[in-house]
């Protein structure tokens, strides 16, 4: 059956350092939907899900639930709150987007996205890079041919290394 019931969704917990927490439930695995994806997002207060990031292959949406925060997108820093959509599209930096939870309660939302691969990641906090191929970002990690992050200055000629 194509439905699936939210209360019934098991959480997996995501926590780095004092600055990232997250518990996120797959709606999408296990549906047969391929290049669709979706997870139930609670973060709790005073906590981001993950770090700000743009995707140059793949789109996103957060559908706000419950709670509130704030929305880092490119050099902008805005409130959210419940019943408004974030929509993300595929870009550079100036796509770059993070959720910080700044309420009292949980900040809780839905995150759709296209599961195009491979993927490019930017991190502009920290200046890296991160790339997927052979599955989308959140999606399968066995499936997974190249997975690879490093630091933008470490970039090197294209004809490094080549004789």
């Amino acid at each position: 059956m194509p439905i699936v019931t939210l209360t019934d969704l098991s959480y997996t917990r995501q926590a780095h350092g004092e600055t990232f927490e997250t518990f996120f439930a797959s709606i999408t695995a296990g549906t047969g939907a391929e290049h669709l994806g979706a997870r139930l997002i609670e973060v709790p207060p005073g906590k981001r899900a993950w770090p700000m990031h743009n995707h140059h292959n793949n789109d996103e949406m957060f559908v706000i639930l419950s709670g509130s925060g704030l929305l880092r997108y490119g050099a902008e820093t805005v409130p959210v709150g419940p019943g408004q959509v974030v929509v993300c599209p595929a870009g550079g930096i100036e796509a770059a987007h993070q959720l910080i939870n700044t309420g009292e309660g949980p900040l809780r939302y839905l995150a759709v996205s296209s599961m195009r691969h491979p993927d490019v990641m930017e991190y502009p906090d920290s200046g890296k890079i991160v790339a997927f191929a052979g599955a989308a970002p959140g999606g399968d990690k066995d499936k997974r041919r190249l997975s690879l992050t490093l630091r933008k200055d470490n970039e090197v000629d294209y004809w490094d290394g080549e004789e």
